[in-house]
This record gives C-alpha cells, structure tokens and sequence, in this order.
C-alpha cells in the first residue's frame, strides 16, 4: 500500500514545485496589477492562497493526463522510463481516477470566484488536456504550452476586476514568450531520444540557433512587460528594477546555457522560479511606489 501511495505522489509530480511555481507565478501577476492595494490585503492573501491551491491541483492532474498519453513515449526516454505508469506501477484507469478527484477539487477552489472567473477558467480546459498531443502534430508544443500555462495570468485579473482589458493581455502575450523560452531550454535534455521517437519540439527545430531563438522569445517578454508598467502608468522605479529581471533571461540564462549539458539545462530551467518571483517583485514595486 505504501508503494502504491508513493507512486500516486510520484505521479502527480508534487516533490518538484518548479512545475506548480511556474503555473502559479502568472495567476499571482495578474491578480498583482489587477488588485487595489488601498483595499483590505486579506481578500489579497485570500486570492493568492486560492490560486496557489488551484495551480498545484491542475499541474498534478494535468501531469497524470499528460504520462497517460505519452506512456507508450516514455517507456523509450531514458529520463522519464521510470514515471509510474509507463513502467506500470500505476494502470491507465487509476491515474483516471486521481486527474479526476483532482479535478473536483480544484472545481471547488475554482467556485470561491466570481462568475466571469469561474467561466473564463473552464473555457481553458481544452488546453490544459490536450497539450500533450501536440508534440505528435507540430514542431511549437511549447507555444501551445504557453498559452496553457499563463492563462492564470488572465484569471488573476479577472478575480478581481471582473473583467478583461488590454492591460492583462498584453502581459499575458509576453509571459506566452517567456514560457516558450524555458521550455525549449528544458527539452534539450531529451532531444536525442525525442528525434529518435519522432517527437517534435522547438528544442529540436531551433538546435542550430537556440540563443537566436531564446533572444527573441526573452525580448518579446521584456517589451510586454515594459508596456503592461505603460499601461498601469507604473512609476519610473519599477523600469529601474525591471534590469534584475533582464539580467537574469540574457545574461544567466542566454549567456551560460549549453544545449549539450543536461544538468545545466535543467539548472537554468528551474532558475525560471526566481525570475517569476522577480517579476511579482517589480510588479509590487510599480503598484506601491
């Protein structure tokens, strides 16, 4: 019994909050610039708890969706041969099962919003459970990931201001950018098996000129959120605080990845905590100074 648990904890993924983090970082930059701050910080706090109950949930479930599709995938990967339905120590229907409660539950979080949230967010549901497919059809799954995995941005928003403007797209299309650049990072580490299986990625169609790639991808990101401090008429502190942010994508990021160095991809994949955290930071800073 005990083995059959820790395969069910393995399975949602939730020792390695790097996957919720990045789920919950655009939620709470959202919910960040849409907030008033001369308003009670409770419902603030509120909120945030809320949305960081909602990423952990979706990002477990949609992982079990995720291994349950790519099983046949996996088992041929030497990093991910190992996840407990692809090697068998949990069946397709059990991990059914558990998406599904958490499902549930994440719905019951969901219902603390209001009724344009609440709609806004179940309209996302067919990307989060069909992402997984497309690394079968196109060669930008990390794109369409992008759009999955910030969508709390606009959620964020809509939480408090119950509606939705120019301001949280304009970051929400940035954060698309920011997402697609760790991403691709992140899948130089399977790069060979995933040639090998004929699985596609932008990892794959940009390894000749990743830097090129992720410079464009990071810039984009940058001017959006250049533009969102624009639009919210952010004080000139937040562009000075913007640089911690800036340094990080193109000098730590850009500047030592090596797309033949597995550990160091990850390394720098996983920095992408910090940097959300960075940015909730430089947000702040705009909206209380």
């Amino acid at each position: 019994m005990s083995e059959k648990l820790q395969s069910f904890i393995d399975l949602t993924r939730i020792k390695r909050p790097i996957g919720y983090m990045l789920l919950f970082w655009p939620c709470l930059w959202g919910l960040t610039i849409g907030y008033d701050f001369n308003k009670d910080i409770n419902l603030f706090i509120f909120y945030l708890i809320l949305f960081f109950l909602g990423s952990v949930l979706m990002r477990s479930a949609g992982c079990i969706i995720n291994d349950i599709v790519d099983r046949k995938f996996d088992i041929k990967v030497e990093r991910t041969k190992s996840r407990p339905i692809a090697s068998g120590k949990v069946s397709v229907k059990e991990g059914l099962l558990l998406s599904l409660f958490l499902c549930v539950i994440a719905l019951a979080v969901l219902l603390q919003f209001n009724k344009f949230t609440v709609v806004l967010a179940i309209a996302s549901m067919p990307l989060a459970f069909t992402y997984p497919y497309m690394k079968r059809f196109t060669y930008w799954p990390q794109l369409y990931l992008g759009i999955t995995f910030n969508y709390g941005l606009l959620l964020g928003w809509s939480s408090i201001q119950n509606n939705i403007t120019i301001v949280p797209f304009v970051f929400y299309f940035g954060a698309i950018f920011w997402t697609l650049g760790y991403d691709t990072i992140y899948g130089f580490q399977d790069i060979k098996d995933d040639e090998i299986i004929g699985v596609k990625s932008t990892s794959i169609k940009f390894k000749n000129n990743p830097k090129i790639f992720l410079i464009i991808c990071y810039l984009i990101s940058i001017i959006s959120l250049i533009l969102t401090g624009y639009l919210m008429k952010f004080s000139l502190v937040f562009y000075i605080f913007l640089l911690f942010p800036i340094l990080h994508l193109f000098i730590y990021q850009i500047k030592n990845l090596d797309i033949n160095n597995n550990l160091q991809c990850l390394k720098i994949f996983k920095s992408n905590n910090s940097l959300g955290m960075l940015i909730f930071l430089n947000i702040l800073i705009g909206k209380l100074i």
